[in-house]
């Protein structure tokens, strides 16, 4: 007796779940997964970073005065740049920050290299000698100014009383108020704020040169200058490229030290770019003006940057 067999039901279709360590598995073997790492940086810096960027940008080519809503934000393209071109106040603080980031980056450099260079000998007392030469960078710069205000006053200040007493000076003199000392004196106080900057990152290079560098070399004949020149500088040049990019990129940026000092005067005498973009923001409220100061300090920066780097060779190293 044939029985007829029950018919075999169909299979279900399969249904396969998303598996989130199976797909990043998988991912991990392909050449996106570097991408994927370092998204949350680029997220970081897009927002920390890219964003106020391109917002200052923006904002020079419209007009943004907040004591002026009745101008509103019409779109002006370059015509706070064109105005920039005539501005007097702006040539002016154009060739003041030229000096005062030469004449500020050379001086400290050179102080900051001699006096590593003291401080890299193995002396009794050198150790604390590294700690408090480093106590005008840690200072705040509000103290700092204001410390040296005092002391720089033409009516109380000790400074003036000394150089009196010395003989080099016959009477207190208003350095701040002195078109011609002004720029000067507040180098000699930048001066002294920040050489540890350079003296630091130079003693930490120093600490990493080899003395059997030094010793080879010395019986070749090498005399103290020869080992400086051949050996310290090339040894040193990484560091010495990098410190001077960041102090130029600082002291192009750094309006504080001016403006608790001078505020920009005599007349113009210490006016800079950071400090006119300042003022022209947070006195005359004109952002978009102010914006475009702050853009041609950038591009300002980035050909130095570009120009320095290349011409020293670190690329080529």
């Amino acid at each position: 007796m044939n029985v007829e067999q029950p018919l075999a039901k169909p299979l279900a279709p399969r249904t396969t779940s998303f598996n989130p360590i199976t797909f990043l598995g998988n991912l991990s073997e392909t050449r996106y997964w570097a991408y994927l790492l370092i998204l949350p940086s680029l997220i970081l810096v897009s927002v920390v970073v890219i964003y106020p960027v391109l917002s200052g940008i923006r904002m020079s080519f419209f007009e943004l005065r907040l004591n002026r809503p009745d101008l509103g934000n019409e779109f002006l393209g370059i015509e706070h740049y064109v105005d920039l071109l005539n501005d007097r106040t702006f040539k002016v603080a154009l060739t003041n920050t030229f000096w005062w980031v030469v004449g500020g980056v050379t001086s400290q450099f050179t102080l900051g290299l001699i006096v590593a260079l003291a401080l890299n000998q193995a002396l009794r007392g050198f150790r604390l000698a590294r700690v408090l030469v480093m106590l005008p960078w840690v200072m705040p710069v509000v103290i700092a100014g204001n410390i040296w205000a005092l002391m720089l006053d033409s009516r109380l200040g000790v400074i003036n009383d000394i150089l009196v007493k010395l003989g080099v000076l016959t009477e207190y003199r208003a350095w701040f108020s002195d078109p011609n000392t002004a720029m000067p004196t507040v180098l000699v106080v930048a001066l002294w704020q920040s050489f540890p900057f350079f003296t630091l990152l130079l003693l930490a290079g120093l600490q990493g040169i080899s003395d059997d560098l030094y010793e080879a070399s010395a019986v070749d004949g090498a005399n103290p200058v020869q080992k400086f020149w051949y050996i310290t500088l090339p040894l040193l040049k990484p560091i010495i490229i990098t410190t001077v990019v960041l102090r130029v990129i600082g002291m192009v940026n750094s309006p504080d030290l001016l403006m608790i000092l001078t505020n920009g005067g005599p007349g113009h005498a210490t006016q800079t770019l950071s400090l006119y973009a300042f003022q022209t923001a947070y006195l005359r409220f004109d952002f978009g003006v102010s914006g475009a100061i702050s853009v041609v300090m950038l591009l300002l920066l980035m050909l130095f940057t570009v120009v320095y780097v290349r011409v020293s060779g670190a690329m080529k190293e």
